[in-house]
């Protein structure tokens, strides 16, 4: 969206570099030399707005990580989320961001993000971002 259509339209937005990934918290995984598990964590009300109309964009989130020594306090990542309701950013773009954020403070074994986008002009998207570490590494 042009800065011309903004003023017409009225609506200001905020960039992507506004999100902060210093507010999610980690708690330490004290079983992570015995066993490898896996945790799903969705986030059914995700919502962020369309850098081209400003319009707001509705999805659910899914994180599937498989920790190595570190998990995500749950209360951080909503507020982590929650960042995202002022910021004009494209679908594709979210899930890789939040892939990124993650994986830079948890430092799993592997993470994969899913972005389930409700349908706009009768098109629903799905993006999938996914992070292979090392497998081998505790």
């Amino acid at each position: 969206m042009t800065e011309h259509q903004k003023e017409k339209v009225g609506y200001k937005f905020e960039q992507p570099d506004k999100i902060r990934s210093d507010v999610l918290e980690v708690i330490p995984y004290e079983y992570g030399d015995r066993r490898d598990i896996d945790i799903t964590i969705k986030q059914p009300e995700f919502t962020s707005l369309c850098p081209m109309t400003g319009l707001p964009d509705f999805g659910c989130i899914t994180i599937r990580y498989r920790p190595a020594r570190k998990l995500v306090e749950l209360k951080s990542l909503k507020f982590y989320f929650l960042q995202y309701r002022n910021v004009g950013v494209f679908y594709e773009h979210v899930v890789n961001r939040i892939l990124d954020d993650l994986v830079r403070v948890l430092e799993p074994k592997r993470m994969e993000v899913i972005g389930d986008f409700t349908a706009r002009g009768g098109i629903t998207t799905q993006v999938i971002a996914v992070y292979e570490g090392n497998k081998d590494a505790l």
